[in-house]
């Protein structure tokens, strides 16, 4: 009866340590694939967060200080900010 007991630990043990070992290469694999997947990345053309949100905030700026302008030059050319801002550049005539 104790060899089937000693038979079983020894079973448990190996299970036991092939477990471990799986677990082991499977944390390895997956870190490897992340590296991998970092290294692939990084040599794309992306931008951060950070550089995006900066971009978006001079857009912004950008809207705005074209808004003040147009009102401003519309203001020296006498006509209202509203129908500035609408109004269409005219065609040059057409030569025929």
């Amino acid at each position: 009866m104790q060899s089937e007991n000693r038979i079983f630990d020894d079973i448990s043990r190996l299970i036991n340590g092939a477990a471990g070992t799986i677990a082991g290469v499977s944390r390895e694999f997956e870190s490897n694939a992340r590296e991998r997947a970092r290294e692939w990345i990084g040599g794309l053309d992306f931008v951060s967060r950070e550089e995006f949100e900066a971009v978006k905030a001079m857009a912004a700026q950008a809207r705005e200080q074209v808004a003040a302008l147009e009102a401003r030059l519309a203001a020296l050319e006498g006509k209202p900010a509203a129908a500035a801002s609408r109004a269409k550049p005219k065609a040059a005539p057409k030569k025929g």
